[in-house]
Formats: structure tokens, C-alpha cells, sequence
């Protein structure tokens, strides 16, 4: 290992570094600029040159990108962010970074080998002249004084709810009133886009409530919070459902969002002459038509079922369901059920069955990469959310940020010795869980849980204690194929026939874009084509690489069509991205996007 240099000599080569580098720039000379990266670089941009999220690979992408880039750009102002020193660890330097460009304001993570860089990440933080009221700049909220003009911030706000979308339209249009829609909206009503969330359930965190009731987030506490607040300091590590749900109850009605509960988007078309979109909701089953400029789908990447269509399944005498409408256990009480899937939702729902006294029976169609709970955490977390990197100074900001700074393509380098410990630790629960029959991998290059997820979205289980039924034998594991359903039974393709009372699809779920082909057209879903992946040519993940997830959080190739999604993580960081994305197109300001995603894949 290379020993460390001082921490003087450090700051000194950063600032060396960032020197050569902004002049560069600053003479309009992308050759030289791109000379100051080493040849495997990376450049992990998100908005701030490209208008767009883009990881530029290689000196000539780089060149590349800053020739039709730097003209409108004008960075300037590279410096070590106050207060954070560089760091040398092992021979790779690591700095926070500040800049300006001519829009606005960024902050970056440089990484540097023998003086050179070696990854670069560029974010935009927030749009000159269009600052978020905080700190200094947060509202009055009264008017002091003597007016009789003067009227109360519940009148104000009584007068925004109830002309917004009836006499004024509102400027973003998001359909899904989940986490990562409430999230965005929170983003967007703090730089004053007129925005009006949609959704078809009764209340905000009803998408929580009405599922099963065993249903928890298997992500710690540090890794869900919200933008702008966060759960308190006594939530609970892992957060139960109903308990959720209240909570983004709660925060619609802090953060003030214009929040429409009861109402379904019917369909949607946009017009290129008026460049708005025309969104026929019903509304507590009163016809309406919207007419944003800007329509962000946030219906969710785990949102739209993925329903098998078996034979047999029209003369299937028992109960039969996506996990999705999954009701819980009450009503299966010594009943026979078979779970068709073996990641998440299928382990959560055969737990709970089991815990009610069901007979359960889990079909395993393909392999599956299962992490324990604890030891995900204490690997694979740790060090970025958990109690002991809060007491560190690790801020979820800043935790976000360092995992941002990672270029996907060599993720999977960070990831693979984790996930090395982890088999390593918990070998004997493999070894039980593997001779009980079920299949088990590490990913395709042993990267593990983050990738898989990163990749495809599916193909793991985080376990909180399903697993070991399995193990043990309490829940029946069979492996292969369905064949049909019979009037009692799933049959598989081998001819193993299971008895079957109800019958639980956890077949996981859809591209997102199939949101786009039902509330707008089957073409303009083609035209966008898949969301999420990253073009690994990994199961479920087809090539070519992309380099960033398909689709999401960025422009598409539908004038005015947005995906915003993810899991709590997601939502709440790149949720400030597209935010700005909105604003910016908003205000007028010019937004020309280097690099927009390329359709390789339609579904």
C-alpha cells in the first residue's frame, strides 16, 4: 500500500489540480482540460455541464462533452470546499470541491491518482437567482405593521389550493403520490414551480396501508429520509408501514404541496405548438382536464405488476393475486398457499403466511442473491448510514453525495470484497440455506445486492428473518417452472403438482414506461423506450452499456415526460436534480441537453 502523503502536500496538489484545471476551462481548450484525467477516467456530471445525468468515460468523452459544452457553461471558481481537507488513502487522493457555472452553483468529489483524475463528480446545488428561502433567505411569514389589505397564511393558502389547477394551471404535473412524488413536490414548492401532485388513493401513504400488513422497509432509517426532514432520532431502524405512511401524511401537509388524493390521470397528449401537455384526472369522479408544461411520472419502479398469464388461472377455484394486492394473512389460516417467486415480496409474504398458520409453499424460478439484514448493515452501510457514521461528522447529504461519486461502471469493484465479507460471515447460513435446495448466487461478477438492484431492480431479498423458514424447512421450497394451474393446484412444468388454496404472484414488476403506454400512447412509450438499468448485458439488464440508469430523473426523448423513482435513496437525491431541471426550463433559462438518452431497448 502507498504510503500517505501530509495532509499540506494533499491540499496542495488539489489545489494544484483544480488550478490547471479551471484554466483550462477558462481558456476554452477541452484538450488540455481532458489531459489533466488519466486515461481510465471517469466524469460523473449531474446537470451542471450537461443539463443532463451523464458519467463521460475517457479522455476523448471528456474533450468531447466540454467542446459543446463550455461555450454556454462559463465554470469557473474551482476550489476545496471550506472546511473539508483533502484526504490520501492509499495512493488516491479524495477532495470535496466548489464551483460556479453561468446558471448556477455546484459542488463536486474529485478523486486523484499520481496527480491526476481520476474520477470527477459535478452536481449542480442550486440556480443563480432562483435560491431556495433558507438560511438567510427563508420567509418572513408574517407582515409586520399596520395593513387593511393584509391577509393570513392560512388565507394565502386556502387561495393557492383552490385555484391551482382550476384558474391558474400548474407548471409540473406529477402522477404518484408516493414517497418520490411527495419528495420532488417538496423540492419544486421550495423554488416556488407551481406543482400539483396527483394520486388515486383516498389519502397521502395509503400506497403504504393497503399492503400487506407485515410490510416494512428493509432499508435502515439513515438511508430513508425525506429532503428537507428527516425521521427523528428515536425513529424506528427499520420503519413499519402504517408508520410510513403517516408520516408522508404528515409531511404533504408541513411542506404545504398541493396534493390531490382521489384522482386518476385518465390520459394524457402533448401538444409541440403549445408546448404543454392536455391531462384529462377525474377528481373525487368529477371530470378535469390539466395543462402542464411539464409531466413527471412517479408512479414507481416497483408500481405497475408484472402478472404472469398461466393457463389455467380463469378456473383457478381459490384466491389468486400480485403480491402487490397482497391483503395479508388473516383470512389464510390453515390454508394451502403457494408463493410463485423467491425475491422480497415473496419471502415477506411466505413469513407472515407462515406466522398465521398457513401451509406455504415457495416456488423458486431463477436464483436468487440473499443478504442478512444485520450483516448488511454492519458491511454493507456502515460507513455511510448507520448511528456510527452520523457520530462521525457523515452527514445524509454528504453520504449521498460520496455514493454518487462512484461511476457505475466500476461500482461493482467497490462492491465485490464486501459482499466477499458477508459470504464469508454468515457461510453457515448459506451452506443451510443451499442444502434446503434453494438457489442461490452473488450476482453474475459477485458484486452482490447493490448492483442487482442498480442493474435490473430485482433478484435479491434483504433478509429479516424469512429465510431461515426456508433453511429449516417451515416453508416448502420447490423449484422450476409453472406450468399451469389446475381448479386446486399449481402444476409445474416437471409435473409436481402443489395443492394450492391461494395462489400469491410475486412476480415482481414492470419498466416504469409502461405508465407512459398506458395514460399517454404505446408510441410515446417506445419512443422513450426502457427505464432503469444500466445497460450491463447482465441478466434482465440487456446491453449496450449506458452508464447511467435508463431514463431516470433526466430528459427523455418525449418533449416534457419525466420518470422520477427509486427507493427511498433515490428519490430523495436525485429528486433535487430534477428539481432544478424543472426550474430552470421554469425561469427561461436556456437548458441545452449534451448527450440525451439513446433507445436501444423498448421494454
Amino acid at each position: 500500500m502507498t504510503a500517505a502523503l501530509p495532509s499540506t502536500e494533499v491540499a496542495a496538489g488539489v489545489t494544484a489540480w483544480l488550478s490547471a484545471f479551471g484554466d483550462a476551462l477558462a481558456a476554452g481548450d477541452p484538450a488540455a482540460a481532458a489531459a489533466l484525467f488519466t486515461e481510465d477516467c471517469f466524469w460523473r456530471d449531474l446537470v451542471t455541464f450537461t443539463w443532463n445525468i451523464k458519467t463521460l468515460e475517457g479522455r476523448d468523452a471528456i474533450s468531447a462533452m466540454l467542446a459543446e459544452t463550455l461555450p454556454s457553461v462559463q465554470p469557473a471558481g474551482w476550489a476545496i470546499t471550506r472546511g473539508e481537507e483533502p484526504a490520501d488513502a492509499g495512493g488516491v487522493v479524495e477532495a470535496w470541491i466548489d464551483f460556479e457555472t453561468a446558471a448556477g452553483r455546484g459542488r463536486g468529489h474529485l478523486r486523484l491518482r499520481d496527480g491526476r483524475c481520476w474520477t470527477l463528480l459535478t452536481t449542480l446545488d442550486e440556480l443563480k437567482g432562483h435560491e431556495e428561502p433558507r438560511g438567510p433567505g427563508r420567509p418572513k411569514g408574517v407582515e409586520h405593521g399596520a395593513n387593511p389589505a393584509r391577509t393570513t397564511w392560512l388565507e394565502d393558502r386556502e387561495r393557492e389550493a383552490s385555484g391551482l389547477g382550476i384558474t391558474e394551471q400548474p407548471y409540473v404535473l406529477i402522477v404518484g403520490g408516493g414517497q418520490a412524488g411527495i419528495g420532488l413536490g417538496a423540492r419544486l414548492r421550495q423554488l416556488r414551480v407551481p406543482t400539483i401532485i396527483i394520486d388515486k388513493h383516498s389519502r397521502p401513504g395509503d400506497q403504504w396501508r393497503s399492503r400487506y400488513k407485515s410490510l416494512c422497509l428493509h432499508d435502515p432509517v439513515w438511508y430513508d429520509h425525506m429532503p428537507y426532514l428527516k425521521f427523528p432520532d428515536n425513529w424506528p431502524v427499520f420503519s413499519p408501514k402504517d408508520k410510513i405512511a403517516d408520516w408522508l401524511e404528515s409531511y404533504t401537509k408541513v411542506m404545504e404541496l398541493n396534493y390531490w388524493p382521489g384522482t386518476e390521470a385518465t390520459n394524457a397528449a402533448y401538444d409541440e405548438e403549445a408546448g404543454a401537455w392536455t391531462v384529462h384526472v377525474e377528481r373525487d369522479g368529477e371530470p378535469l382536464a390539466l395543462h402542464p408544461a411539464q409531466l413527471v411520472l412517479a408512479t414507481g419502479m416497483s408500481g405497475r405488476p408484472n402478472l404472469p398469464d398461466f393457463p389455467g388461472m380463469d378456473t383457478f377455484r381459490g384466491d389468486q393475486h400480485h403480491s402487490s394486492a397482497h391483503p395479508g394473512p388473516g383470512r389464510y389460516r390453515g390454508k394451502r398457499c403457494v408463493v410463485i417467486g423467491s425475491n422480497n415480496s415473496a419471502f415477506d409474504i411466505c413469513g407472515a403466511l407462515w406466522e398465521n398458520g398457513a401451509d406455504v409453499t415457495m416456488v423458486q424460478r431463477s436464483s436468487t442473491h440473499i443478504v442478512r439484514s444485520a450483516t448488511l448493515m454492519d458491511i454493507g452501510l456502515s460507513a455511510l448510514y448507520s448511528e456510527e457514521a452520523v457520530a462521525s461528522g457523515m452527514t445524509t447529504d454528504k453520504a449521498d453525495m460520496v455514493f454518487a461519486s462512484i461511476p457505475y461502471r466500476i461500482m461493482h469493484r467497490f462492491q465485490i470484497p464486501l459482499y466477499d465479507q458477508m459470504r464469508e460471515r454468515d457461510q453457515e447460513f448459506y451452506d443451510r440455506l443451499e442444502a434446503a435446495g434453494f438457489d442461490h448466487d452473488w450476482g453474475e461478477d459477485g458484486s452482490g445486492l447493490f448492483m442487482k438492484y442498480l442493474r435490473r431492480g430485482s433478484g435479491y431479498y434483504i433478509d429479516v428473518g424469512a429465510a431461515d423458514l426456508v433453511a429449516n424447512g417451515d416453508v416448502a421450497l420447490t423449484r422450476g417452472q409453472v406450468d399451469h394451474l389446475a381448479e386446486d393446484a399449481v402444476v409445474l412444468e416437471d409435473g409436481t403438482k402443489l395443492p394450492a388454496d391461494l395462489v400469491v404472484y410475486a412476480t415482481g414488476y414492470q419498466s416504469m414506461n409502461g405508465w407512459a403506454a398506458e395514460l399517454i400512447s404505446q408510441e410515446v412509450a417506445d419512443t422513450v423506450g426502457k427505464c432503469w438499468g444500466l445497460g450491463s448485458d447482465t441478466a434482465k439488464d440487456p446491453g449496450p452499456w449506458e452508464g447511467e440508469q435508463r431514463n431516470m430523473w433526466k430528459p427523455s426523448q418525449q418533449k416534457g415526460l419525466w420518470f422520477h423513482g427509486g427507493n427511498l435513496h433515490q428519490s430523495r437525491h436525485y429528486s433535487l436534480y430534477l428539481a432544478l431541471q424543472l426550474k430552470a426550463r421554469q425561469a427561461g433559462l436556456p437548458t441545452p441537453v449534451y448527450g440525451l438518452q439513446e433507445v436501444h431497448h423498448l421494454r
